[in-house]
């Protein structure tokens, strides 16, 4: 029988997989491998893209060569595959894991005509020994999986996947299908040139996840954030994604400290505990998995609801791919990502540190697009679909931030006007932070190379910042008056609708940026860090907690900021503490504060939550995990030494402002320390003595700038601050 007659392939789904019906462009997919057409599969995460080269594979004489990039990847599809048939030796691997006998049973297997399906690494495909194997066997067709990986632009770029087409033709011809299921018309293009498919049949599917609610918040506290959404959604499956493995480990940590189900994975651990933490995640013996981009490529967990990124990725291909992995069996995924200005330039560091200049320039303008898509307000789904060159018709989705929580919009013709007769200046020649930077009459060294800083539009739209011009383009770019060319990725040019709009100005509404200047990217997975800025306090209870701390500084004869400050009383107002454990959750509130004035403000509490009938749920109580700051240890020990700040700083490579930010944030959770050695030798006697005499009669709060406004210009800040270190160390610890 035609093994592409309809009747025959929906039998051999049935058959195999137990299937009545496929989904999408499967059919299509599948039908033109089988014709020994090249092919190119786009298809976003969970919908079905293993099974267009499993069915060929099971149905065509010899065995599919499948090229995938991890061996994690490669032992879940074998794993699945051995599942659904019976067969011994149906699917295997080829990889470093296996012994020299494990090893020949494979290849033993595959000239038997036993296996239909053969995983290889990129790297294996180039083996002499390999090559020389596989040249032997008879070779149905090459499934490239994860085929991004081959382009610079994609957010997984591996080197040894630009080397498949080389190690096929060493091999010989055969159809290649290669499946991704995120790439931009950028690395799509990338993709068929490098493996000499460019005239192969296209399939695209929608990028669309209508029930993926997209989200980006503020980073400020948010391991706490973290950790209660986890708790509250106890039992579901859920992935954290982390920049580095510190925070992995140490926020996997926090998660279990307070009754979350986690489990970290990353590079650094084993190959066997790696594959254990998976298997009880997918096992569901654990709820969270908390990782780096290590974990999650082709990970086959249909019911993820929620997936967060601590930090942003490096590209929103990254982004895509991993949220991705939320709601793959077509109920509601949520997918949060916390973001910091801050943090992208670290990242931009990272990333740029070791590379050539032609890739930094990729990862500048990957890591641009990021930041872009967060701080954006327009629709999230309407920003990626169009990241991914798909229109999306709807004015706004109502499954995003944005679209719940519109923000205002302006009058737009007169800036896109502006753009867009700046493209037109500079010929449409280059990139988008080039004509941000005319506009803005920014005469950097790119823009007077170009003698751009001539054009009549230079500086014309100086009045507005960056991030504003930056929100014109993108929604310019959205309104289709402007595209980035494919090639040279970037160059802004314009549209047919954007010359005629040049031609006709209208009228155009666009909305403002997202303001993200207060997130400092600084967030203490410890629990201990910041200040407490998510949503709202109980107001009642915070006014009776702020009597019962002016109250019991009177008994104490202390102010009431040496006591708690107002920050530590809103967090009570939000946690509900009803323990002195539990009070230590709070900021600002070490164990030596909550011990020494904690109880009556517990006991208000436990008798609010009493009479009032809440419903306290212990979700919202944070435990802290012990502070490992290696630098907080060091700096408390060399003060008992009495050694001095600067050599303090010295020795840990910190500025000595960074040494006595370490000494506050230690002093204001209630350690006592004594650095009179160190005052002694820096402050004049009578002015130390006139400030601690302000902290202990004048002084309405703990502000240093309050404090050098009322004592004169003959004081300095860094006099005060010590002056405040001894006074809130002698009177509150």
């Amino acid at each position: 029988m035609d093994n592409t007659d309809d009747t025959y392939l929906r039998s051999c789904l049935k058959k195999f997989f137990g299937f009545d019906t496929f989904i999408g462009n499967q059919k299509a997919i599948i039908r033109s491998l089988l014709y020994g057409k090249d092919t190119f599969v786009l298809m976003p995460t969970g919908s079905g893209k293993s099974l267009c080269y499993q069915l060929p594979a099971l149905i065509s004489e010899g065995t599919a060569i499948v090229v995938s990039p991890l061996i994690a990847l490669m032992k879940n599809q074998v794993d699945h595959m051995c599942s659904f048939v019976l067969e011994e030796g149906i699917a295997s691997f080829l990889n470093s894991t296996l012994n020299r006998a494990e090893a020949q049973q494979v290849k033993d297997n595959v000239l038997q005509g036993k296996t239909k399906m053969l995983y290889v690494a990129p790297e294996a495909l180039a083996n002499e020994d390999n090559l020389a194997f596989l040249r032997k066997v008879k070779i149905s067709f090459y499934a490239i999986d994860e085929a991004h990986c081959i382009s610079e632009w994609g957010h997984d770029f591996r080197p040894e996947y630009r080397k498949i087409r080389s190690s096929v033709n060493l091999l010989g011809s055969a159809p290649i299908i290669a499946l991704t299921a995120t790439a931009t018309p950028k690395v799509q293009h990338d993709i068929q040139r490098n493996l000499d498919m460019l005239h192969a049949a296209v399939f695209r599917s929608s990028f669309n996840r209508p029930n993926l609610f997209y989200e980006v918040r503020p980073k400020v506290d948010a391991a706490k954030e973290i950790v209660r959404y986890a708790k509250q959604r106890e039992g579901q499956s859920g992935i954290v994604y982390c920049l580095t493995r510190k925070e992995v480990e140490s926020l996997s940590e926090l998660l279990c400290l307070n009754g979350v189900r986690s489990l970290p994975y990353h590079a650094g651990l084993s190959p066997a505990t790696r594959s254990t933490n998976q298997d009880k995640f997918l096992m569901e013996e654990a709820d969270v998995m908390v990782a780096t981009i290590a974990f999650g490529m082709g990970i086959d967990k249909p019911d993820v609801r929620f997936v967060i990124h601590y930090d942003m990725p490096k590209s929103l291909e990254g982004y895509y791919q991993e949220t991705g992995r939320a709601g793959r069996d077509g109920h509601e995924g949520r997918c949060i990502a916390f973001y910091s200005p801050k943090d992208m330039h670290r990242l931009e560091k990272l990333t740029c540190t070791k590379a050539s200049a032609t890739e930094q320039e990729i990862s500048r303008q990957l890591l641009a697009e990021v930041s872009a898509y967060a701080e954006s307000t327009l629709c999230r789904r309407k920003l990626l679909l169009s990241y991914f060159g798909e229109d999306y018709n709807e004015e706004k989705c109502d499954n995003c931030d944005n679209c719940t929580n519109p923000s205002s919009a302006v009058e737009g013709q007169e800036y896109v006007r502006l753009l867009l007769s700046t493209v037109c200046a500079v010929r449409e020649s280059v990139r988008d932070d080039h004509v941000v930077s005319i506009i803005r009459g920014e005469a950097t060294v790119h823009v007077r190379a170009s003698n751009h800083h001539e054009l009549d539009v230079f500086g014309q739209g100086q009045d507005k910042d960056k991030r504003f011009w930056s929100s014109v383009v993108k929604q310019s770019l959205l309104h289709k008056l402007a595209k980035k060319d494919v090639e040279p990725y970037g160059q802004l040019q314009l549209t047919e609708k954007g010359r005629a709009f040049l031609a006709q100005p209208h009228s155009i509404s666009l909305a403002s940026s997202r303001d993200f200047s207060h997130c400092t990217g600084d967030d203490e997975i410890s629990g201990g860090g910041g200040k407490w800025h998510s949503g709202g306090y109980d107001r009642e209870l915070f006014t009776m907690l702020k009597n019962v701390l002016v109250s019991e500084s009177r008994r104490c004869k202390l102010k009431p900021f040496v006591m708690f400050q107002d920050t530590s009383l809103q967090d009570m107002a939000i946690l509900y503490p009803t323990t002195i454990e539990e009070l230590q959750s709070c900021h600002g509130v070490g164990a030596g504060k909550a011990q020494k004035f904690g109880k009556p403000f517990v006991e208000l509490v436990a008798k609010y939550v009493k009479e009032r009938g809440i419903e306290r749920s212990q979700d919202m109580v944070v435990k802290s995990a012990p502070h490992k700051s290696a630098n907080k240890v060091f700096i408390i020990h060399s003060i008992d030494r009495k050694i001095d700040m600067e050599d303090i700083a010295s020795a840990k490579k910190l500025r000595l402002d960074d040494v006595l930010l370490e000494i506050e944030a230690i002093v204001s959770s209630g350690t006592k320390l004594n650095i009179d050695y160190y005052i002694e030798r820096q402050v004049e006697e009578d002015k130390l003595a006139d400030m601690l005499e302000y902290f202990a009669t004048e002084a309405q709060s703990d502000s240093v700038q309050e404090a050098l406004a009322a004592l004169g210009s003959s004081y300095t800040e860094t006099e005060v601050r010590l002056a405040r270190i001894k006074f809130l160390s002698e009177n509150g610890n």
